[in-house]
């Protein structure tokens, strides 16, 4: 499933609101586009020329190793979302692509370099942009789309292709549904040749079939080799001498694969993600942040949905989404409560824990303590449900702290709702 079907879907299932694209960030770990181009290079796969540049030194020397006969090159935003060429700076320059002159080159990325850029994926905030790709301007035939993903259905990756591309996917498989090729892999066996030239013939190549097909091939490899969730090529590009070109690829891979794909995981770049959510990850917390104005904290990711759609079905709005696991340690939870008195558009904390693994008594002493030393400035809900939730109850109701205790879920949304009212 495509990450940005993946937050629809989410979306609709919790009324919440655009944020929860993100939730993407939860599981999969994507790179910038030069560092895309990087890695697939290493397996075989044609990509564009092109150097990343961080200062405008940089962005010098590669212009002048880019630029082609007319002395034209092309300027590319980095950032880990899409739409860039259609975004718009808060600077108000207007596009974070551009094909330019040499000459102006370096008047443009002044404008471009440490600005923030907004598109339709980076909600209004936008993304900073700290490293520009300077490509050499391609010659293309035409362009196609391909991609490779994880399919529920299949229990496999899934190669799919379209003859047209260079724009949206979902537009592509709504206005033309029978250019859209699937075809499901066999993780034990891998892509076979027959699949690669089936796949080549639905792309309709015009240049060399095998040189196309043993193309498609490196990106199952590339796919397989570094547990991706994703590779997504659009365009996957013609040249005038036939040749396939990935000429601009997400890719996105398994957070679960870190220990075995360590290069690729060090290419991280923090300063795309929200500093609440790297502050979590620090302590295995997962969180996502959302526009509403009640924090939740929960143990459980079915718990954190049910607890927002709950608040939203009282009239109110989850201003995260923040998982604390199953086995959290009160450290943890002094972290989480940081994070979420941190954030200023938190005006009440909803706490709503199932214990299991992780007791109650063991959670409320932690809540206790942990609001204690954060001292927490907004109405505090907590609902406990599971083993030692009596003892649970009973520090918390003698702990001395303003802290509003709920029954059940319903109970503790209607409170939470209510003390912001």
């Amino acid at each position: 499933m495509l990450p940005a079907l993946t937050g629809k879907l989410l979306k609709q299932a919790t009324g919440s609101l655009a944020a929860l694209s993100q939730c993407q960030q939860l599981r999969f770990f994507n790179v910038h586009e030069y560092q895309g181009a990087q890695i697939m290079s290493k397996f075989g796969v044609n990509v564009p020329p092109g150097i990343p540049a961080t200062t405008l030194d940089e962005v010098k020397k590669a212009v002048d190793q880019m630029a082609d006969e007319k002395g034209e090159v092309v300027i590319k935003s980095q950032i880990l979302a899409g739409g860039r060429g259609l975004g718009k700076f808060t600077n108000g320059l207007q596009g974070g692509v551009h094909i330019v002159p040499k000459a102006k080159a370096l008047e443009l990325a002044k404008q471009m370099l440490g600005a923030t850029l907004v598109t339709k994926q980076t909600g209004p905030a936008g993304k900073p942009v700290n490293t520009l790709l300077i490509s050499k301007k391609m010659k293309l035939k035409r362009e196609m789309y391909f991609a490779i993903l994880l399919d529920r259905k299949t229990a496999g990756p899934m190669m799919i292709g379209c003859s047209e591309g260079g724009t949206s996917i979902e537009d592509l498989a709504e206005k033309f549904p029978e250019k859209i090729i699937k075809i499901p892999i066999d993780i034990r066996v891998g892509i076979t040749d027959a699949q690669a030239m089936q796949m080549v013939e639905g792309l309709r190549v015009t240049g060399d079939k095998a040189a196309a097909a043993k193309q498609i091939k490196a990106l199952y490899t590339l796919f397989d080799k570094s547990d991706c969730t994703m590779v997504e090529v659009n365009p996957l590009a013609e040249g005038l001498d036939g040749s396939l070109i990935a000429a601009d690829a997400k890719l996105g891979f398994d957070d679960n694969a870190a220990y075995r794909q360590k290069p690729i995981f060090d290419m991280k770049d923090e300063s795309q993600i929200d500093p609440r959510e790297v502050a979590a990850s620090k302590y295995d917390l997962n969180y996502i942040g959302l526009d509403g104005s009640i924090g939740c904290m929960v143990n459980g990711a079915g718990l954190a949905m049910a607890t927002m759609d709950i608040i939203k079905m009282h009239g109110g709005a989850p201003a995260n989404f923040l998982d604390v696991g199953g086995s959290a340690n009160e450290q943890q939870v002094v972290e989480a409560f940081k994070i979420l008195t941190g954030d200023k558009q938190v005006k009440a904390i909803l706490v709503n824990i199932f214990g299991g693994i992780m007791k109650c008594d063991v959670i409320a002493s932690g809540i206790v303590n942990a609001a204690k030393q954060v001292g927490v400035q907004v109405p505090l809900v907590v609902r406990l449900e599971g083993t030692n939730v009596a003892r649970g109850k009973e520090i918390l109701a003698t702990s001395g702290m303003t802290i509003i205790t709920a029954d059940d879920l319903d109970d503790a949304a209607k409170k939470a709702v209510a003390s912001i009212a």
